[in-house]
């Protein structure tokens, strides 16, 4: 991970503009759903990489304890404008906290820019490590099929990065040290669960075909919005959506004794 490109590209990204567009809003509001399912009362909440803090205003709100970790400087004044409690840091080392202090861990940002499987496990550690016995860890991943399909064939860049070999010969992308994002495949992340003995609760297409139907979803009316919601919730966990959405979101459960 290139951390100075990285703070330099959110530095100009408005990822918060993003999420409340009515596209971004299905992976939002998502995200939301899975993780009010496993919350109770009195919870504390880390969010790791948390942009400009809007899951960590939205759960603050609702009257959790929530703290949120940002790598950037401008993110952080933005987080702190919303009265959260914010720390300046980045996913690979928590250690301005101690074992076991959360009970959920947000990890939505940091697995897309951390470039080797090596640097992810790390991130993932870390977060285990701060979780409480039986806490939750929810995890957003940048899918690689999506980056093909929209990059490669969609916008006509395939004849380009073959030639420039940004691709394997299954059509992996080959993401290198100093690239902004790393796009992973299913078996990428079951390794890392298996790797940090976490136990999987739940994988889930966090935006499933929203993103190819970005145009048309943006100009839904809000009931037409609302129905479409309504089947990405009663299909977002169906196998054979899960590799070609944009993002996974992995649920993952830190084991008891």
């Amino acid at each position: 991970m290139n951390e100075k490109e990285l703070i330099q590209y959110y530095n100009k990204f408005n990822e918060e503009k993003r999420l409340n567009t009515r596209h971004g809003r299905v992976e939002f509001l998502t995200a939301i759903h899975y993780i009010e399912k496993y919350l109770k009362k009195g919870d504390k909440i880390l969010d790791v990489g948390a942009g400009t803090g809007k899951y960590s205003f939205y759960f603050q709100e609702k009257g959790y304890d929530v703290t949120a970790l940002e790598l950037v400087k401008h993110n952080l004044k933005e987080i702190e404008k919303k009265n959260i409690k914010a720390v300046l840091g980045n996913a690979l080392d928590l250690s301005k906290f101690e074992d076991q202090s959360f009970d959920i861990v947000l990890l939505f940002g940091p697995m897309y820019h951390l470039i080797s499987f090596e640097e992810k496990k790390k991130a993932l550690e870390e977060a285990k490590r701060v979780t409480k016995k039986n806490g939750y860890i929810f995890i957003s991943y940048c899918m690689n099929e999506y980056a093909v399909i929209t990059h490669a064939f969609r916008e006509n860049f395939i004849k380009k990065v073959l030639k420039e070999n940004k691709l394997d010969s299954s059509f992996h992308v080959l993401s290198k040290p100093n690239d902004l994002y790393s796009f992973v495949r299913i078996e990428e992340i079951d390794q890392l669960k298996e790797e940090t003995f976490l136990k999987r609760i739940s994988i889930i297409a966090q935006d499933g075909p929203t993103e190819y139907l970005k145009k048309e979803i943006n100009q839904m009316d809000e009931e037409t919005f609302q129905h479409f919601f309504q089947y990405h919730l009663e299909t977002c966990e169906r196998k054979e959506l899960l590799g070609a959405s944009r993002h996974i979101l992995d649920i993952l459960q830190k084991k008891g004794d």
